[in-house]
């Protein structure tokens, strides 16, 4: 499996910047999923620790046909996104047979089956999910605890078939925007420190309350702020 474009670019940044981690890890655990399971035919990881979501897939999904994937009414997360409501217990939504006919009816192309796996730490916190596409119905049954120890996941929280849509893939291609944003936010919040004399948490604090109260993104509130400075100023 390969990275999408989107998800290629922002893996390539990181690398110019050092970062290597990330890319061995995604072309190490993309072995061992194919290993595991041969009908894979892609896979997300979403970062809670930098907020992108990384898609890797198979040279025989057909790319073409997911990018026509719209977001569609009717699935209980889906309708409690667009109402605001809140699920208390996910599992129990998953699980219902009214989302499992949903998410099967609005399966992408050359998706018929989906496995997510929380990444959890050994003190308990979750940084970001996997989630697994295949192309056959059955494909990851039985082999949720060898996937979940080669990711280094919690087999116990394993929610099957919940994104038959293949709606990580969407979420990844906004990774550049993401990964842009936060380098400017990462530079306005060094310069707001220095100007005020303040700590990085209470700056990062300022310019989400300013963003916030100015109804525009972080990454354009960070933007304003450098942009207030003398060319190069915020570079040296």
């Amino acid at each position: 499996m390969e990275p999408i474009p989107e998800s290629l670019w922002v893996i390539r940044q990181q690398q110019e910047r050092g970062d290597t981690n990330l890319s061995v890890w995604l072309r190490r655990i993309s072995r061992q999923i194919e290993r595991i399971v041969p009908e894979c035919v892609g896979f997300s990881l979403g970062s809670f620790v930098d907020g992108i979501t990384y898609t890797l897939v198979s040279t025989s999904l057909d790319v073409a046909a997911l990018d026509a994937v719209q977001y569609l009414d009717g699935g209980p997360c889906v309708k409690a996104v667009h109402e605001g409501e809140t699920i208390e217990n996910i599992n129990d939504a998953l699980s219902e047979d009214e989302w499992q006919l949903y998410a099967r009816s609005s399966a992408a192309r050359g998706i018929a089956s989906s496995l997510t796996l929380p990444l959890i730490t050994r003190d308990g916190t979750v940084i970001g999910t996997v989630n697994l596409y295949a192309g056959t119905p059955d494909a990851f049954r039985g082999r949720e605890e060898r996937l979940a120890r080669a990711i280094g996941a919690s087999a116990v929280d394993a929610v099957a078939n919940s994104d038959l849509t293949f709606r990580t893939r969407l979420t990844a291609q906004k990774g550049p925007q993401i990964f842009e944003d936060q380098y400017d936010i990462d530079i306005a919040i060094g310069i707001l420190a220095q100007q005020r004399g303040i700590d990085v948490a209470l700056a990062r604090e300022r310019l989400r309350r300013a963003a916030r109260q100015a109804g525009v993104t972080e990454g354009e509130a960070a933007r304003a702020v450098r942009a207030g400075l003398p060319d190069g100023a915020d570079e040296e």
